[in-house]
């Protein structure tokens, strides 16, 4: 039995599961309302969480790079109003620093690897390595 628009029905199929594997992954988070106030604790943790990261090798590194001495740092650090100090210190966790993804690196290449031994095999062409 020959289902009418077939063809039709499966090349949308395929272009749609084509879009929708192509759409990027997005995280959402709750917001910290800017009517809220910090309090004396909150600020001196989140003041510590920057000195740490500041104090990281790989940060002084590229702050000395720029041109910045950790008096300029730390004078601009206490310029920042609370808010602003709570915003960076709500950022830091996100970043990365000093470290790299080489494990999604090595994920790639050995589906590339995994995926030309497969149309290798199915075409029937073999590599022979000689000295």
């Amino acid at each position: 039995m020959r289902i009418p628009f077939m063809k039709y029905i499966s090349w949308y199929l395929v272009i749609a599961m084509f879009v929708i594997s192509i759409v990027p992954r997005v995280e959402a988070g709750l917001v910290p309302s800017e009517v809220i106030k910090l309090t004396s604790v909150e600020k001196v943790a989140d003041l510590q969480k920057i000195r740490q990261t500041l104090e990281m090798k790989a940060v002084s590194e590229r702050l000395t790079q720029l041109g910045l001495t950790s008096a300029e740092v730390q004078q601009r650090l206490a310029s920042l109003s609370d808010q602003q100090i709570h915003q960076i210190a709500l950022q830091l966790d996100d970043l990365k620093i000093g470290q790299s993804d080489a494990l999604g690196v090595i994920i790639a290449l050995l589906v590339i690897v995994i995926l030309v031994i497969v149309i290798m095999k199915l075409t029937g062409h073999k590599v022979i390595v000689t000295k």
